[in-house]
């Protein structure tokens, strides 16, 4: 993000600060609705890279051996490491599912045996619901300087810093 802005900056680094701030203004309110668009459009549950990811995992599952041990828990054996998945608490012992949120292919597997949506086990952060959440608000420009409401304070120089 800091090469793009630094890139995107690369004319306007010489104008004076409001035109600057501007310059930024207008390009982060392209970009803003540029990725609302691209939300709106995903037809899948899961964010673009999210999706592909947790397909390729879904792929990854097929053919493991799934053993209940208990109601949640699940021993997964097959391909190069096994898991011990707890499907209620969203945790394996891989520690993929763990730290992704995004379940592994233990998970995967634990949960098409146990007959469980494998897309109720993912975090709702990756799905096309908040991915749209995200960048529902505007990024609106701020107006020209003389119609500015600043406080008396701001304009005094008057304000002690919070303690």
């Amino acid at each position: 993000m800091v090469e793009s802005l630094n890139s995107m900056l690369v004319n306007a680094r010489d104008f004076p600060y409001v035109a600057l701030l501007d310059v930024i203004q207008e390009k982060m309110s392209k970009w803003w609705n540029d990725r609302r668009i691209i939300a709106m459009a995903i037809t899948a549950p899961l964010t673009p890279s999210r999706e592909s990811e947790f397909r390729s995992r879904f792929a990854q599952s097929n053919g493991r051996h799934t053993l209940q041990l208990n109601p949640v828990t699940y021993h997964v054996k097959g391909g190069e490491l096994e898991g011990v998945v707890d499907i209620f608490n969203k945790t394996c012992t891989c520690k993929e599912f763990d730290i992704d949120k995004l379940p592994c292919v233990h998970a995967i597997a634990a949960a098409h045996h146990a007959q469980v949506s494998v897309y109720s086990l993912v975090s709702p952060y990756y799905t096309k619901e908040y991915y749209v959440l995200a960048y529902g608000e505007t990024i609106y420009p701020v107006g020209s300087q003389s119609q500015w409401d600043v406080p008396n304070e701001v304009h005094k120089g008057s304000f002690a810093p919070r303690s």
